[in-house]
């Protein structure tokens, strides 16, 4: 990264050797937007990817090697680390950028007709089926599918889509015919798919035809390095002509380092977006966003990070659900996270969805 600006007194650095890991307290907190906004504009890649921690740095990297191969990518980490961008940064950097890019959520698709949407199927395959159906498959051309939460796939159709992937070709619903398959093959999940092997719940064969490429988001709690450039970036992404933001107070910043943001980048781009729209005034301040504090008192020996973390998660989901009378979709946008998510969520508490 060199070039890059180098902050004095901050945490962040063009020198990848000296660029640290954590947040390493209140005092670098002394950032200027303008020399925060030359420090983006030297370090964003091009396909969008923010960050200067070793992880991000590492992940830049990967994307380079893979972006011109033909062999399944699986992108594993937390909802809200940026998986599909990462996704859409290999397509768009390497030679399949001027082919489409089909971006699929297995987990909103409806288990009955989520074959015919990825394979198609022809006329009067089954009731309904009145024209022949391009599937998603097919669509993707000599791009690239893109499998969101693949985890989520109903376990009968992990054989069909293992074989569609091995010999690239692809069989509609009600045809004998097959044609054959260019598409390059990403996945993405939340879920820990060997684990998943385990349970049962999902093929270990096809498990490992898409590890083949693995690439690993990491928690935003764990590389808080990227904070202030990513904070930066979403307040251009979301500027608003009735509030320039020209400073932002330290308070702003203290509290923005100090959380473990559960729903990752996601999250932060929501409350950056939500601070702009609630505060005044060309000073960004901590109460712009009405950040949620973070969580005190004392927890049990045996209690686990992860317990924690998810305890908070599902804490500030149902009050948003219960604020937005049960709406999910304007929960989904208030915690700026996809409606999906929402609920996938609510079937992880034992919750029913509807």
């Amino acid at each position: 990264m060199a070039g890059g600006c180098r902050l004095s007194g901050s945490f962040l650095c063009a020198d990848e050797a000296q660029a640290p890991e954590q947040y390493p307290g209140p005092e670098p907190l002394n950032l200027e937007l303008h020399a925060l906004k030359s420090q983006l504009e030297s370090t964003v890649s091009p396909g969008g990817l923010i960050g200067v921690s070793l992880r991000m740095r590492t992940i830049h990297k990967l994307i380079v090697k893979a972006k011109d191969h033909a062999f399944p990518v699986l992108i594993r980490g937390e909802t809200g680390t940026g998986k599909e961008l990462v996704a859409r940064c290999l397509h768009s950097s390497g030679s399949r950028k001027h082919s489409a890019f089909v971006a699929v959520d297995c987990a909103s698709l409806t288990p009955s007709l989520i074959e015919s949407e990825l394979f198609g199927h022809v006329r009067g395959a089954f009731t309904g089926a009145d024209t022949n159906k391009k599937g998603l498959v097919e669509a993707a051309d000599a791009g690239t599918l893109f499998l969101d939460e693949i985890g989520e796939v109903p376990r009968e159709l992990q054989t069909k889509l293992l074989r569609v992937i091995q010999e690239h070709e692809v069989r509609p619903v009600g045809s004998t015919d097959a044609k054959p398959v260019k598409a390059r093959f990403i996945a993405a999940t939340h879920r820990d798919l060997k684990h998943a092997v385990d349970e049962g719940t999902f093929r270990g064969d096809l498990c490992y035809r898409l590890n083949v490429f693995p690439i690993e988001m990491s928690p935003l709690r764990e590389r808080k390095v990227d904070i202030p450039l990513l904070v930066t970036a979403f307040l251009t992404k979301h500027a608003d002509s009735m509030r320039p933001i020209e400073t932002i107070c330290q308070d702003f910043w203290q509290a923005v380092m100090s959380r473990d943001w559960p729903g990752n980048v996601r999250e932060l781009e929501n409350f950056v977006a939500r601070s702009i729209a609630l505060g005044s005034g060309p000073t960004l301040r901590d109460e712009d966003g009405c950040l949620i504090p973070a969580e005190t008192g004392s927890n049990t020996a045996e209690e686990t990070n992860t317990d924690r973390l998810d305890a908070m998660e599902r804490r500030t989901i149902v009050k948003v659900l219960e604020e937005t009378k049960g709406d999910k979709i304007a929960a989904a946008r208030i915690l700026g996270i996809g409606k999906t998510t929402i609920y996938r969520k609510l079937r992880q508490y034992g919750q029913s969805p509807i």
